[in-house]
């Protein structure tokens, strides 16, 4: 097997394959597999079912041992792909608590961090472009309805005609 990073790798059913993958990703790439599904009042506010996940981002534990607990996120590992919450952690035997690590799969976006304008600025574009293309839908399903009822018109002046 190649050891460099495919960008043309499409998936696989094998784990070692995913795994390796996974591993080798680039660190600019990376942030993409960082990223967690919004709660629903984000997503109506900005349109968008998930974002990368971030530093001070307030964030829920859907699954695991401490699903229902909610933090903010502490530290964000983009090499090994996972995330620390604030609050919580675990208990060695000699009584040392060490934190906790969370795919971002298993994390939903409860409140975001926006001291940073280059991701409100992302968040806007987003939600701005899908608003966009809604409203040209829509304006191209009128468009459609309008042809058609031209055409059933024209269909039915011509059946009348041929019936006469």
């Amino acid at each position: 097997m190649k050891k460099e990073f495919s960008l043309s790798w499409k998936g696989s059913k094998q784990p070692r394959k995913q795994r390796k993958y996974r591993e080798n990703i680039p660190l600019h790439l990376a942030t993409k597999l960082l990223s967690a599904n919004l709660s629903k009042d984000l997503r109506k506010k900005y349109g968008k079912r998930n974002f990368p996940l971030r530093n001070e981002d307030e964030v829920k534990i859907i699954t695991g041992k401490f699903k229902g607990k909610t933090g903010k996120i502490n530290f964000v590992d983009r090499k090994k792909l996972r995330v620390s919450v604030d609050g919580i952690q675990r208990k060695k035997k000699d009584g040392t608590k060490i934190n906790v690590y969370f795919d971002p799969s298993n994390i939903q976006i409860l409140n975001l961090n926006l001291n940073d304008k280059f991701r409100v600025e992302s968040l806007s574009r987003k939600s701005t472009v899908r608003k966009e293309k809604q409203v040209k839908e829509n304006k191209n399903v009128e468009k459609t309805e309008t042809k058609r009822q031209i055409l059933d018109k024209t269909k039915s002046d011509k059946s009348v005609k041929e019936k006469k």
